[in-house]
Formats: structure tokens, sequence, C-alpha cells
């Protein structure tokens, strides 16, 4: 097959400020340092938007969740990746790592996810400040009380149909 024969889809980073805005003015005074956004982030490809949670593995139409359009959209792309390979992959991935019963709020959530997705399908990483947002609360007095409280959070929007579902 001639190169120019590939056909290539288009890869976007949807991101989310689960504070709407709330964080930008409260972080100062709660945590003393700032912080621009609460982040939830997913991955739009082959016109679905893709997105890990508390349920496990979902998607939906494009800004299809209770949380309505982005409020950023960052183009990663484009991968030649075909929409079965990238279904078997999501489909090996909601088996095991990416499960519903694995989330964690500040270790293993949307962003490691969408991290993940964006890696196997353009070879880009995300944006740093939506990954290193945890150790950035984490790392002040604050953040480390609210830990077990925030620890026990799971974050799934609701609006998407689960690829892959919670299992016990």
């Amino acid at each position: 097959m001639d190169k120019n024969d590939t056909t290539t889809y288009s890869v976007q980073l949807y991101i989310y400020d689960l504070s709407r805005g709330m964080a930008r003015n409260l972080s100062p005074i709660m945590l003393g340092k700032q912080l621009d956004g609460i982040w939830h982030s997913a991955i739009v490809v082959y016109g679905e938007e893709f997105y890990f949670g508390g349920v496990g593995i979902s998607s939906c139409s494009p800004g299809g969740t209770m949380l309505g359009s982005p409020d950023t959209v960052v183009e990663l792309g484009n991968t030649e990746v075909t929409e079965e390979i990238f279904m078997d992959y999501l489909s090996s991935l909601g088996e095991n790592t990416y499960r519903g019963d694995k989330y964690r709020l500040f270790e293993h959530n949307c962003n490691t996810f969408t991290n993940e997705l964006a890696q196997f399908l353009t070879g880009r990483k995300i944006p740093s400040y939506i990954t290193d947002l945890p150790s950035e609360v984490l790392s002040t007095p604050f953040g480390q009380i609210l830990r077990p409280i925030l620890d026990s959070i799971h974050i799934a929007p609701p609006g998407g149909n689960i690829i892959n579902g919670r299992h016990s």
C-alpha cells in the first residue's frame, strides 16, 4: 500500500474544570498556591469521547457527558491506528489496568488514562499541568489533611456508555 493511501484520524484532548472556576479563586486560600482548575480530561477520536472514571472506561458523543462542552480542546495530532485496533486496545485496558475498581483520584485517574491513550495514538503526552495536579495538591499541608477524604472520591461523569464496567 502506498504511504499516501494511509488513513489518519484526528486526536483531541478535551479538558474540563470540575471546579467550574472555583479552584482558581479558592486554591490560594486553601492550599497556599494557585491552581487554575481541577482537571478532568478525555480523548476524542473516531467521533467519540473516551474517558475513565469510577465505573471504568466510558464513551459518549464529544461533549456528551453532564459536564457539557470542554473548557479547552487541545489538538494532539493524528493517528494511523484504526478504530478496530483502538477498541481492542481499550478492551484490554478495561479488563485490568482501567477497571472501575482500579480508579484512584490521585494516582490512577482520568488524566492517567488520557495520557496513556494519547501516547498510544500519537506518541505525545498530555500537558503536564494536568498530570501534575495531584502532586501539586498533595504537596500542601491542607492537601495532606484532605487526602483520606479525597481518596474515597470516584469521579465518573454521567452521560456516557460504559465500555468496561466496575468489577468486584
